[in-house]
């Protein structure tokens, strides 16, 4: 009965019921259980939603967002069933104001759609997952990446959010001031709430000037803890690189097989150095004398644009160099640390690895402390998938033990909900009220962040 109540508001054009678009909206690229939604909805506007959110609410039905379907945990993946909202016509530019650096995007557009775009003016969105994920589903997972050492993460660029609660009220989170200290910061709390309080409508970003010029550099050591240790390092230092990536032996090795590229099969560290000509170059200057202070080997600077296109488009394919395997899948940890700690986290989770038997790698944004692995198993042999989330767990518990985060950018969705009471303890009791002040149904995108069952 619902699924014709939309197809009445909303029209046949905008509602699915196909098998190809059924099966689409099932999953995201982790390995959680695809569940199939009951219905697909196209809205191209505000009002489309809010007639959305009506059927709902009449007919009790649950309504999962589905962005790009590029996340890791599971949020896109509609477990209750119900109507699964897809953005992907509601991806217009509403307001660009490029004097004040500001954007307003509807939640579909993606991230290098809008690149694309405020590029022409000298302007950016700096930050990069990697994926071209859609903007309101980087804002659902306050999704960050490698430039996070510099502009921090999607939260930080918000300055106003247009949502559509699951009563039907249509709320804005902030303004287009670049700073206030009034009320209280609703546009942090929607940021990262992967769906759970709301609907994205409107989004407001602040953009940058993109520098002047720009370096890339890397370097090798012998140990991922040296990696590790560089980096910390070139942080102490006040050095304000644009990007410092750890990538671990066993990585590269991946991507020179995946991609062609012929990068020297070492623990190594990748560096992007922006600003004006002058800086960038002595800030590569003085890192490549600190790399070589700590042993570093195989120091080289990529200074033309496509050789640096071409070191970072490889650190962008790790992942996928990683799950093209065939008969392979994949699972991995996103933990984050305290910059202090991260040369010790770092070598716990190559042991790990190491000690499950399995293939994997240790990567990530060292800038922040934040670092990923990616674990290969064969599901079709007992044991692996195991073996393989135990080295997730037991990274994800030993990172909250020395005051980190089980996730610094991928989210929580599925894979990460068990790790919640551990991490914010009393917190949590919080964080669910909050949740059923916003949605006392359990309407939006349920069965995920926390189990209120």
């Amino acid at each position: 009965m619902f699924i014709q109540q939309l197809i009445k508001l909303l029209g046949s054009d905008k509602v699915s019921q196909s098998e190809t678009e059924l099966f689409r909206h099932s999953h995201d690229e982790s390995f959680h259980k695809a569940v199939e939604p009951d219905v697909v909805c196209f809205p191209e506007s505000r009002k489309d939603v809010e007639m959305i959110m009506d059927v709902a609410r009449e007919y009790k039905v649950p309504v999962t967002p589905f962005g790009a379907g590029s996340g890791l945990e599971g949020q896109a993946i509609p477990v209750k069933k119900g109507i699964s909202i897809n953005f992907e016509k509601m991806n217009n530019v509403v307001n660009f104001l490029p004097e004040d650096l500001m954007i307003t995007v509807q939640p579909g557009m993606t991230r290098l759609q809008l690149n694309k775009l405020v590029n022409r003016h000298g302007l950016m969105f700096p930050i990069d997952p990697g994926a071209d994920a859609t903007i309101g589903g980087m804002v659902a997972t306050n999704a960050s990446g490698t430039t996070a050492v510099r502009y921090g993460s999607t939260r930080d660029q918000l300055l106003d959010l247009e949502v559509v609660l699951a009563n039907g009220t249509v709320i804005h989170s902030g303004s287009h001031a670049k700073k206030s200290s009034s009320g209280y910061h609703l546009t942090g709390l929607f940021a990262g709430s992967e769906g759970t309080l709301g609907i994205i409508t409107e989004i407001t970003l602040r953009l940058h000037g993109i520098p002047e010029h720009t370096v890339a550099a890397r370097c090798t050591f012998d140990t991922p803890e040296a990696c590790a240790e560089a980096a910390k390092t070139v942080l102490l230092s006040g050095i304000p690189v644009m990007r410092m990536e750890l990538v671990d032996a066993e990585s590269i090795s991946q991507v020179n097989a995946y991609g062609g590229y012929h990068f020297p099969i070492r623990h190594s560290l990748f560096f992007e150095f922006a600003g004006t000509r002058t800086a960038a170059l002595e800030e590569v200057k003085i890192v490549e004398q600190l790399m070589c202070e700590l042993g570093c080997g195989n120091w080289e600077v990529a200074g033309g644009s496509k050789e640096r296109m071409e070191l970072w488009k490889a650190r962008h394919e790790m992942a996928y160099a990683y799950r093209h395997i065939k008969g392979m899948a994949n699972t991995g940890a996103d933990v984050c640390v305290p910059i202090s700690r991260l040369p010790e986290l770092v070598v716990y989770a190559r042991k790990l690895i190491d000690e499950s038997g399995l293939t994997g790698g240790v990567l990530g944004h060292v800038g922040d402390g934040n670092f990923h692995t990616i674990v290969l198993y064969d599901p079709n042999v007992a044991g692996e998938i195991e073996k393989a989330e135990y080295t997730n767990e037991a990274l994800a518990l030993r990172a909250i033990e020395v005051g980190g985060t089980c996730t610094g950018e991928h989210g929580v969705g599925l894979g990460k909900m068990k790790f919640q009471e551990i991490e914010h303890g009393e917190a949590t009791i919080i964080m669910k009220q909050v949740k059923k002040m916003f949605d006392p149904e359990g309407l939006l995108n349920p069965g995920k962040i926390f189990n209120l069952d």
